[in-house]
């Protein structure tokens, strides 16, 4: 690549399963008879972006700018934090891609799959093709596979700002 500095970044996330919770995902609200327990939104796919990114960046994790100890964040949709995130890049890098594994045994979410690309990709400001999303569940194995929680994995490539290879 000649000079162009890459810098990748890997983010996870797990929340518990409860009743009486919304399920939301990338931002999506999956209808489901279960929620994500958690002091935002609880949205472990984006929570798991959110930490690749900082993470590409060298900029921690998402507990040092978003702390569960802070009331601000209490029940906040975390496309805002996901927002707030970009702020904190945007001088430097820009997103190049990002690749996501959701891990959950229920619901399938095949059916959701596009509506959460489409979503992560408008607030991103970058292309659907530059979003994978997977679902993977775990044959019945560990805590996901008793439907005790969902996780997810996103790995996260940022370019430096005054690269023009992302267009």
């Amino acid at each position: 690549m000649g000079g162009v500095s890459v810098r990748i970044g890997l983010g996870y996330d797990v929340h518990k399963l409860v009743k009486g919770k919304r399920l939301i995902l990338g931002g999506i609200k999956i209808p489901y008879e279960k929620g994500l327990l958690g002091h935002s939104d609880a949205d472990v796919l984006t929570h798991a972006i959110i930490d690749g990114i900082l993470g590409a960046a060298g900029l921690g994790d998402i507990g040092t700018h978003f702390p569960d100890s802070e009331w601000a964040y209490k029940d906040i949709d975390s496309m805002i934090l996901l927002k707030k995130t970009l702020g904190m890049i945007k001088e430097r890098y820009k997103i190049n891609n990002i690749d996501c594994v959701i891990v959950a045994q229920e619901p399938k979410l095949l059916p959701y799959k596009e509506a959460i690309e489409k979503n992560l990709s408008t607030v991103l400001n970058i292309g659907i093709d530059r979003i994978n999303i997977k679902a993977k569940t775990e044959e019945g194995l560990g805590f996901t596979g008793r439907k005790e929680g969902i996780s997810a994995y996103a790995v996260v490539s940022l370019f430096e700002n005054d690269i023009d290879i992302c267009k």
